[in-house]
């Protein structure tokens, strides 16, 4: 990947939802990180007991076929790659030491936090959209009869009675 600053964005397209968690998988990371994804988990073992089962996990193969389906393929892998939290990226930048990895952790760090403003601004918005549905069921008996209402102000006005001739 060379020396070019790495967007938000394409660190944002990578973070997944796994077990309710945002992750990244470790072939995504070591890509950014200009790493082989086997020398990114192989120094993750090295420092193992900092990666605590909510930093880093495993994933099933079930989850792993599942993520293969709803992403582009991933390739043949000989093992179940491993998926990283925002806790467990950070502590990624302790273990691989270099100046391009301080670089990634500052994108990833900015594209979670990124991804979580976006959330919290969704949900401020299906808040008020459900506040506005109250609202209109509230109303809606009023503006129907004022509907009904405008449809007999549209209505042509009834033929005048046609005078009578003859006798009667």
């Amino acid at each position: 990947m060379g020396k070019r600053e790495i967007s938000v964005e394409v660190v944002a397209a990578k973070i997944l939802l796994v077990r309710g968690k945002k992750v990244m998988l470790d072939k995504d990371l070591a890509e950014l990180y200009g790493v082989e994804t086997k020398n990114l988990n192989l120094q993750v073992k090295r420092n193992i007991e900092r990666f605590p089962e909510d930093f880093m996990f495993q994933l099933t193969k079930k989850e792993y076929l599942r993520l293969q389906n709803a992403t582009s393929k991933r390739g043949g892998r000989r093992y179940l790659p491993y998926v990283f939290t925002q806790e467990g990226v950070a502590m990624l930048s302790s273990v691989l030491n270099s100046k391009r990895a301080i670089q990634v952790n500052i994108a990833i760090m900015r594209a979670f936090v990124k991804l979580r403003q976006v959330l919290l601004t969704h949900k401020e918005l299906a808040g008020k959209l459900e506040e506005l549905e109250r609202k209109y069921q509230l109303h809606e008996a009023d503006i129907q009869v004022i509907f009904e209402a405008i449809k007999k102000l549209l209505e042509p006005p009834p033929d005048p009675p046609k005078p009578r001739f003859g006798l009667n």
